[in-house]
């Protein structure tokens, strides 16, 4: 397991990412919902573990690591320092394989905060059959339903939707859901991928998002627990 990074606060304009030493970026992924993501791979993790970095015109905001299974084994919220981690013995835990080869993939396991708070999460992902072409990538459509619990076990968040898989690069993309908290709240999104860049492609390390700049929400205006809930989702991406 690589040693949390913590990485530098970044400017708005920031031109570039470097991943840290040790790691190699595979891609850049420019999202609707105004967030550009940098996935990345480093030598000292297990096989098949997985970082991603997402950016807003504000800079870098969220950070998370999966695992070859597309487990959430930790995500930071690199604003305000909250990192959440998996927790071992999880009644079931996400099977990227098993979605793979069966068509759907029930999940049920805790994450713990670093300020001690424990969370449930409990749902299913389902393949559609639906294959899609984005920016010449291929991937697979998805359905999902995701409740999160309190440790008391009220419901703080239910999400449902669909979203992205690509076999090749073994990890789930956004999509459209809508979610709604225990305030009685309710939000459609839409974190779909619209532009892949790899190595030596124009884009590649970007931290610019380019895509539903003028309609973005800001989040830092929720309370931290919705906001960090709402950081989850993009936890196995």
């Amino acid at each position: 397991m690589a040693v949390l990074l913590t990485l530098p606060a970044l400017p708005a304009l920031a031109a570039n990412f470097a991943p840290p030493d040790g790691c190699r970026l595979e891609v850049t992924v420019q999202n609707r919902g105004c967030t550009v993501s940098q996935h990345y791979r480093c030598s000292g993790d297990a096989p098949g573990d997985q970082w991603v970095v997402y950016f807003t015109p504000e800079g870098a905001t969220y950070q998370s690591r999966i695992d070859r299974e597309t487990r959430w084994m930790e995500s930071t919220d690199l604003r305000t320092g909250l990192v959440d981690t998996l927790e071992d013995g999880a009644k079931d835990d996400a099977s990227f394989s098993g979605l793979l080869a069966t068509g759907s993939d029930d999940f049920d396991f805790w994450t713990r905060s670093n300020s001690g708070e424990r969370l449930h999460h409990v749902g299913r992902d389902e393949l559609t059959g639906e294959k899609v072409s984005i920016d010449g990538v291929e991937l697979e459509r998805t359905r999902f339903h995701l409740t999160t619990y309190s440790e008391s076990g009220d419901v703080l968040i239910e999400r449902k939707g669909q979203q992205f898989i690509s076999r090749a690069q073994g990890r789930f993309y956004g999509g459209v859901e809508t979610s709604s908290d225990w305030t009685g709240a309710s939000e459609n999104s839409n974190d779909s991928p619209v532009r892949f860049s790899f190595p030596g492609q124009p884009g590649f390390g970007s931290t610019k998002p380019e895509y539903d700049c003028d309609l973005q929400m800001v989040r830092g205006q929720r309370p931290d627990l919705l906001r960090q809930l709402m950081n989850l989702k993009e936890a196995r991406t």
